[in-house]
């Protein structure tokens, strides 16, 4: 039987690394006393090749000119990290760097990567704490090898691993909801009752939490993320416009600018339909105003020059022009391409609330967070619809909002008051929730494992201390 560790043991170092290991991006950052969203930073969580072979790696993307053609390796596939090779290359590139390659005179063309340094010539593992994030209903085998190699690759000299959304209970959840903000002098304990949804790169996952714990039973999971929508809008652009099957990044940025949720999908797809039915309907001239309101413009990105893709309204009689000529030169003398985007920019982030679309047998989020009610007992889901909290990058589409909160009105027991919130940066906020809880040395040193408890116990103790189903 292992050891129990001795209290002493168990001190906690004045410095925590917070890592927030996302599929699309890594959110990492030093806690302070008083944390900050100026302390995370963002880095793209992949390798990319581009079109002559050149290899970047993590936060280098950041200097990046030309994404034209460029293939990318992601380390996580369906939320887990199933590639430590390519991960741990980011993490070094990130974390353990021993040199910057900066310049004071690259400040003002690098500036995003200079932050980003800042993290790996200060990160000593050996006197560093770690808060790690990981999917909900990651596998053991994943797991060990998780705890593996931040133990023993890595060195750290203690660590935490948690269900991402599970640190988002650490925000004042009430101050979301108008009332009045907690004290800063208080510490940040987890809100007793709390229903995350976060909508990020791989999936979507609904978490109840209970006093900060997820109740496991009743997390449910929808594959549809950020990925699925930026691989479905690639299809409809080749088949519609251009070939962009492989401007993974192009096609991303574009749907990040150009999309949004419909709040009435039936009625927006009849705005933008062309066909003879639609025409008998509304006058030409109504039917022309009201396309104008969706329809717009996407100028596609020129790397050569430098410029970036652009949205602009709808000129129908350029479009024409270009249709006939091929290709049109802007008042600048520029020629450009553009794209003529109608119901895309409404039908890919419409995969979120019908998959049926295309063909999942899945239910939208608002069904899903009714079957992840559905496995509390029925006392706790007047709390839970009251303290819904929504996260991740999809949660920024125009109308989702709206729409998710409409949804869940509709489904929810009258009885109950419904109050859906987003974090304030909703990308950003699981990593603010674990440095808020590394703010509180007390709350940090309950849930942080030493290397040496470790190398005592055995990665088996680890896993069960931190399902919670054995004690120190």
């Amino acid at each position: 039987m292992p050891r129990r560790s001795t209290p002493h043991q168990r001190s906690i170092l004045d410095r925590t690394l917070v890592v927030d290991n996302g599929a699309f991006t890594i959110k990492a950052g030093f806690a302070s006393p008083t944390p900050n969203l100026d302390d995370c930073h963002i880095i793209p969580n992949c390798l990319a090749r581009e079109r002559d072979k050149k290899i970047w790696v993590g936060s280098e993307i950041e200097t990046c000119r030309d994404f034209g053609e460029m293939a990318f390796r992601r380390p996580v596939e369906k939320g887990y990290v199933v590639n430590w090779e390519a991960e741990k290359a980011v993490w070094d590139s990130t974390f353990m760097n021993p040199k910057s390659k900066l310049s004071v005179s690259e400040w003002d063309h690098l500036q995003k990567l200079f932050l980003h340094t800042l993290i790996i010539n200060q990160c000593d593992p050996d006197e560093t704490n770690l808060i790690l994030t990981e999917a909900p209903n990651t596998t053991a085998a994943l797991q060990s090898n998780c705890d593996q190699i931040i133990f023993e690759e890595y060195e750290f000299a203690t660590y935490s691993r948690h269900i991402g959304p599970s640190l988002n209970a650490y925000h004042d959840i009430q101050h979301l909801f108008g009332s009045p903000p907690r004290e800063t002098q208080t510490p940040a304990s987890p809100a007793e009752c709390l229903l995350v949804i976060d909508s990020g790169f791989s999936h979507s996952v609904i978490t109840p939490l209970y006093k900060g714990r997820p109740i496991q039973q009743a997390i449910r999971r929808l594959d549809v993320g950020g990925k699925l929508l930026t691989n479905y809008l690639k299809e409809l652009l080749s088949i519609r416009h251009y070939n962009l099957i492989n401007e993974e990044h192009l096609v991303n940025e574009a749907k990040e600018k150009v999309c949004f949720v419909s709040y009435d999908f039936r009625n927006d797809l009849e705005r933008t339909w062309k066909g003879a039915s639609s025409k008998r309907r509304l006058p030409e001239q109504q039917q022309q105003q009201q396309q104008e309101e969706i329809v717009v413009d996407y100028v596609l990105p020129d790397y050569n020059a430098g410029s970036t893709g652009q949205i602009r309204p709808h000129d129908p009689s350029l479009a024409a022009r270009v249709k006939k000529m091929g290709a049109m030169a802007n008042p600048g003398g520029v020629v450009e391409d553009f794209m003529t985007l109608g119901n895309e920019r409404f039908a890919v982030p419409e995969l979120l609330f019908s998959p049926i679309d295309v063909g999942m047998k899945e239910a939208g989020l608002p069904e899903t967070v009714m079957q992840s009610l559905s496995g509390l007992p029925q006392g706790l889901w007047p709390a839970m619809l009251a303290n819904i909290l929504v996260v991740g990058g999809n949660s920024l589409f125009d109308g989702f909002m709206e729409r998710l909160e409409a949804e869940i009105r509709q489904l929810a027991p009258e009885e109950c008051v419904v109050r859906v919130a987003r974090a304030p940066n909703p990308i950003k906020s699981t990593w603010q929730g674990g440095a808020l809880l590394a703010a509180d040395s007390t709350a940090l040193k309950t849930v942080q494992v030493t290397r040496q408890e470790y190398q005592e116990n055995g990665g088996g103790w680890l896993s069960r201390v931190f399902a919670g189903v054995a004690t120190r």
